[in-house]
């Protein structure tokens, strides 16, 4: 076994439970964001503002001029003109909340992580990575306002592909989090094939890459639109897929590109953990291959109704939840293809 760079296997507990509750709380931020998004309350405020952010409106006065505010830009003139201080409340506290929980992340990260190496429980090459970690969160923030700014000017809403941005990051510093709790964490040592290594590794990485695929589904509204499953209105490959120009830049910027581009996603997985689990059916990965399994077939379920529901929140939100669960499953299963203890 080892500590991982902590100071003993006590220490190298205490430090994993943390970053596991760290891990919760950065999907408690995706999540949030996904809600943010599905309640086009992601433009409500139109500032960035890091630390006098963090105090909402207090009195009448300061809801009206934050309400000045939105009224200023193109969202509020072409999608919500006419709309109520009240209604206009309901967005800002969702897109306050996601910004709070982030302020909240960076605290809960940055005071254990300064007792945890002021107090002799963390080495050098340890301490080198949770920095890392908290500098990431860091650029978690701006990359968060880069995605913001893009939708108060020129358009509407924030650009699908900032979103993904925004995403990708957040995903990145939850597996960051979660392998280096599972390096921490006293295992067992698992042997285990080349192939297998490889191909949790694939798995991993094609998860993720789904994840991102969804992001563009979301930054487009696609999922309240081509209701139907398995065809596409009738149609395997949806009218347009892949004929405007130029053609790359179609994948990523039409409803129907992207909502074909996710369910093609989903299908290749099932495909590669279907693949994936019948090879390690007699392998020391079998019970950790059977959960990922069990877990990607529900993920699909809850995708196919989410679509044929058009993709009320709740079932929106259910459904990015259990891709954070689905991701967190394939990552454990990839840590434990790695052939020695961690």
């Amino acid at each position: 076994m080892t500590q991982a760079g902590a100071s003993s296997p006590a220490a190298a507990r205490r430090i994993a439970i943390w970053l596991l509750v760290m891990c919760g709380l950065v999907a408690l931020m995706i999540i949030v964001g996904g809600a943010t998004r599905l309640t086009d309350s992601g433009l409500s405020i139109t500032e960035w503002r890091p630390v006098t952010g963090a105090i909402p409106p207090l009195n009448e006065a300061h809801w009206l001029s934050e309400f000045e505010k939105y009224k200023t830009i193109p969202e509020y003139e072409e999608v919500n003109y006419g709309m109520t201080l009240q209604e206009f409340k309901a967005i800002y506290w969702w897109e306050w909340g996601h910004r709070f929980l982030g302020r909240l992340i960076g605290i809960a990260f940055l005071v254990p992580m300064v007792v945890f190496m002021a107090t002799g429980q963390v080495k050098k090459p340890l301490a080198l990575k949770l920095i890392g970690l908290f500098v990431l969160g860091g650029l978690q923030g701006v990359l968060g306002w880069w995605m913001v700014s893009s939708g108060l000017a020129d358009r509407v809403d924030v650009s699908q592909y900032r979103l993904a941005a925004h995403l990708s990051l957040a995903v990145i510093v939850f597996a960051a989090q979660f392998w280096l709790a599972l390096d921490l964490w006293p295992v067992k040592t698992l042997a285990v094939e080349p192939k297998l290594r490889i191909g949790a590794i694939a798995l991993s990485i094609g998860i993720f890459a789904q994840m991102i695929l969804g992001a563009f589904v979301a930054g487009l509204r696609a999922g309240r639109t081509f209701n139907t499953w398995p065809l596409m209105d009738g149609k395997i490959i949806p009218d347009g897929y892949f004929t405007a120009h130029p053609r790359f830049h179609d994948l990523f910027e039409t409803m129907a590109a992207v909502q074909f581009n996710h369910r093609l996603g989903a299908y290749l997985l099932a495909g590669a953990v279907l693949w994936f689990w019948l090879a390690a059916r007699n392998s020391t990965l079998k019970r950790r291959a059977n959960m990922l399994a069990a877990m990607i077939g529900l993920q699909i379920l809850l995708g196919i109704w989410t679509v044929l529901a058009a993709t009320p929140i709740s079932l929106g939100l259910a459904h990015q939840a259990g891709a954070i669960l689905v991701f967190a499953a394939s990552l454990y299963v990839t840590h434990g293809a790695r052939n020695h203890s961690g």
